[in-house]
Parts: structure tokens; sequence; C-alpha cells
């Protein structure tokens, strides 16, 4: 009879994430002692220590970092293999993961999301926020169901459906403080490589990340979304491109200034993408809403109206 159980592997995860046996617990809904009584029993039956303890704090010793590294592995599968059977017996997943680039909104689906819970309100949504390449990999390691405004074209070595959505125009602006904003020609490389430019970080963890608009060598400042690099531009901490719809408003309102580059960013299309053999109803149903509402305008049309100063 094996030692190690799922159980075991879940407790031992739980506490490693939340460092100490009661805030897993708390998290696992079970008390301190039947978490201390499973890490002690494990730990007594491999013939070795897992857990260092340091109080009410803990830390994996080397041995629980291999075993749960390679556990980890196993967690994921027994969940995969759980969520299979469902799909097969009742046609509906259980949950539906969709991931969205994060210069959009989820909220921006508040109307879909309504009308999906009138049909399958016993199937859960989670709605994340990847960027760049982050989203298309966050589909091909299964840790999304469906993208809703991935940008570009997607990896190499299929696995996956796509389809356009709808085009995105992109402006370079700066704020009337900057340097660049007295310039009134076409602004050329040489010129751009002497300030900073403001770029979001691509949320890609194995896939290469993708860099836009930015030189070899640049100075660049990175934040990790749209908002925050809006914010710096109104700073006049750099330079770069934005959203039309997400710069339109702080354009008219002076707050922004336009520029021409001599190399200007393309019209960014965006797709909607599932994996390749995903039967779930609840897929479908999302796949099929997409096709037939004006769903890229209305996130544009959120994206423009949405609060940002």
């Amino acid at each position: 009879m094996l030692s190690i159980s799922l159980d075991a592997l879940q407790i031992m995860d739980a506490i490693d994430r939340r460092g100490s046996f009661s805030a897993a617990g708390k998290e696992l809904f079970r008390v301190p002692s039947t978490i201390s009584y499973t890490v002690s029993k494990l730990e007594d039956e491999l013939g070795v220590q897992l857990f260092e303890r340091m109080g009410p704090k803990v830390s994996l010793t080397p041995a629980g970092q291999e075993l749960l590294t390679e556990g980890r592995y196993l967690l994921k599968a027994a969940s995969d293999l759980e969520s299979r059977v469902r799909r097969v017996a009742s046609g509906w997943e259980t949950e539906l993961t969709i991931c969205m680039d994060a210069m959009f909104s989820g909220a921006a689906l508040q109307d879909d999301i309504a009308a999906f819970y009138q049909v399958a309100d016993q199937t859960r949504l989670r709605i994340g926020q990847e960027v760049l390449s982050g989203a298309w990999e966050a589909l091909l390691d299964r840790r999304a169901d469906l993208l809703i405004g991935a940008a570009g074209a997607g990896p190499s070595g299929g696995g996956y459906s796509a389809e356009p959505i709808g085009k995105l125009p992109f402006v370079f602006v700066v704020a009337p403080t900057h340097p660049l904003a007295r310039v009134t020609r076409r602004i050329g490389k040489a010129e751009l490589h002497e300030h900073r430019a403001i770029a979001i970080a691509d949320s890609a963890r194995h896939m290469p990340v993708r860099t836009v608009g930015l030189l070899f060598g640049q100075d660049t400042l990175t934040v990790a979304d749209m908002h925050t690099k809006y914010q710096l531009h109104l700073a006049g901490l750099g330079f770069g491109f934005l959203p039309e719809p997400y710069a339109r408003s702080a354009i008219q309102r002076g707050l922004l200034v336009e520029k021409k580059v001599e190399e200007a960013k393309p019209v960014e299309t965006f797709y909607m993408a599932w994996r390749t053999g995903e039967k779930g109803a609840a897929l479908k149903w999302w796949i099929e809403r997409m096709r037939s509402g004006k769903l890229f305008e209305r996130l544009a049309d959120w994206m423009a109206a949405m609060p940002k100063d």
C-alpha cells in the first residue's frame, strides 16, 4: 500500500503556500491537529523529515521540496481526471476559466455572464488576465479554457483553434511636459532612444516573451498592467503606445499628446481561442455567444469609458 496519498499531497501543498499548519488548516477547513497528524504520519512512513519546524512557521526540507514538486503534477493530473469524468457525465464543465488580455476588463462581459448563468448556474466561472504571450501560454498549459481578446497570432505548434474577433489601433503618446511633446516633426528611432519607454511585462512563464515598440538597449520602465502604464504616461515618466480607445479621453483633455513616429505600431488583431478537441457545453456556449455578439466593440467601448484618472 502506498504511503503517499493525494490528501497528504494536498495538505503539503497548502502548508507550503500558506507557511504554517494553522493557515493550511483554515484553507482546507481542517483543524491544525489533523494537518499536523497527517504530516507526521507521512514522515514516519517515509522515514524522512518533510518540514523544518520554526515555531508556528514551517518550511520544506530538500526531501519535502522534491516530494511536493513531483506531487503537484499528480494533484493536477487528478484534478484534470475529475474534470474529464464530470464532463463526460453531464456535458457541462464544473468550472470554465476565461482568460483575457490585461488591457481589457472582465466587467465588459457582465451581460454575457448574466446570460450564461441563466442556462448554466452549476458551472463556476473564473475570469483571469494575462499579458501578450502569457494568455496563449495559459491556454496551452490548461490554466485557461477560452481566450477572449488575446493579442496577436498564437504560437506555432497547434493544439488550439483561434478566430480573429477584432482589430485595435494604437497611438504614440507622451505627457505635455515630456521633452518629446515639443517635437513637431515625425520622431525617429535615434531621438526615441534618448528617452525612457514605458512597457507592460509579458506574463508568459515559459514561452518566449514578446516585446512591443522597444529599441535595442532602450531605457525601459516595465510595469504589470495597462492602468499603471497609463498613469506613468500622464506623469511624464516615459513614452510609448497606448490603445487608442484607452488614450482617447486623455488626448481630448490635453492630458496626453499624440505624436507621429517613423515606426508606428501596426493595428493589432485580437483573437478568441480554445484548445482543439474540447467539447464541453459551457465552452461551446461561450464560443457561440462570442461569435453572435459584437464582443470586440463592447470591449473597446468599455476601455474608452472606464475611469482611469
